[in-house]
């Protein structure tokens, strides 16, 4: 796959993010102001002065330090489906990520509207059948708030991103509790290793967290950099299934017969995520070359950009695809996602979340 387009400053990583350069430098006081603020807040977020309160099931947060996705959401699918299946209850709580303004949380369904609740959201409801309580409100506290009273009987929380959100207090399993903290890295890794606005960062690379998940092709169990070293990690395998067609989901075939069917110059794949490049590399790894178009994250589509693409066969990601409801166009395949929870990973969770509530003896 040839390189995405570039796109939008604030939805997508620029260049010098990736190494450091005249442009990072020139930007790196603002960085240290960025870093200054934030170890403000922290401060004031540890003396609790508003006496916040901690929430009454364990919360794990899928979240990530650097800005764009980093193969989120994905995981938080198939933790829940893990949870689910070793006899817990899980529940679902995001931000709603380009979802219109929210006054009050709003639960998610597979037929839910992505341009209200969010994209990421919605997938998650399609790819797990509903089987999951998701609710979306940028206070995520409002929203384990309204899932609990809703469905009182989900004993696990599962946040689709979080780790900078404050008012979401927790106790972290590394400190005896059994929140959990994950951190998602994928195979750009920490870029420049500066903050915003100098590098990607939204917080330093040592930040503490229960941790680290690694995803993408760079990735493997003998990576590690010396910032690892003593740190708990994972690494997490993703497969590409078997593409089907956007508007009769019924209609499939395999990457190898595209590939054989369609000359790589009469191929295009289209990306609105985080890290359009894994997809792309993903598809040449399985035979599919052609011309790769990156947009930015979340952006939405329409009719005439897909008439607009000279191709024969179009492969889009599921998270696109909750997007394009209203397209009809034959040429567009959906190429779903999975990923697996390693069987040491699914131990350390069940160990972690059967711990008994550290809260009830402190308050």
């Amino acid at each position: 796959m040839s390189s995405p387009k570039k796109s939008s400053f604030l939805n997508k990583a620029p260049q010098f993010w990736e190494r450091r350069g005249p442009t990072s430098l020139i930007l790196w006081p603002l960085s240290k102001v960025y870093g200054w603020v934030n170890e403000a807040l922290d401060l004031i977020n540890d003396l609790n002065l508003g006496r916040r309160k901690p929430q009454a099931v364990p919360i794990i947060i899928v979240g990530n330090i650097r800005v764009g996705g980093t193969g989120k959401t994905p995981i938080v699918i198939a933790l829940a489906e893990q949870l689910a299946r070793i006899g817990w209850r899980p529940g679902i709580i995001s931000r709603g990520y380009g979802a219109s303004a929210l006054s009050t949380p709003l639960q998610v369904k597979s037929d839910s509207n992505p341009q209200k609740v969010g994209d990421e959201p919605v997938l998650i409801a399609k790819r797990t059948h509903n089987q999951f309580p998701i609710w979306v409100h940028p206070k995520r506290v409002l929203s384990i708030q309204s899932l609990l009273k809703h469905d009182p009987a989900v004993n696990v929380i599962i946040s689709d991103d979080g780790l900078q959100h404050r008012s979401l207090v927790r106790w972290p399993a590394r400190e005896g509790g059994r929140d959990i903290e994950f951190v998602v890295r994928d195979a750009r890794e920490e870029g420049n290793g500066f903050l915003l606005p100098a590098g990607p960062l939204r917080e330093p690379a040592t930040r503490e967290r229960d941790a680290t998940l690694m995803t993408g092709s760079n990735t493997s169990s003998s990576h590690i950099d010396e910032y690892f070293l003593g740190r708990r990690a994972f690494t997490l395998a993703s497969h590409l299934g078997r593409p089907y067609q956007l508007f009769n989901p019924s209609n499939t075939q395999s990457l190898a017969v595209i590939a054989d069917t369609y000359l790589p110059n009469k191929i295009t794949a289209v990306a609105a995520i985080g890290n359009p490049q894994r997809f792309f590399d993903d598809l040449l790894k399985q035979g599919i070359a052609g011309k790769g178009i990156g947009l930015a994250d979340h952006a939405s589509y329409s009719p005439e950009f897909f008439s607009s693409i000279n191709a024969e066969c179009i492969l889009i990601t599921e998270k696109d695809a909750v997007k394009c409801s209203a397209i009809h166009d034959e040429r567009i395949w959906v190429v779903p996602m999975t990923l697996e929870i390693p069987n040491t990973l699914a131990d350390w969770l069940q160990s972690i979340l059967l711990r008994p509530d550290p809260n009830q003896y402190t308050l």
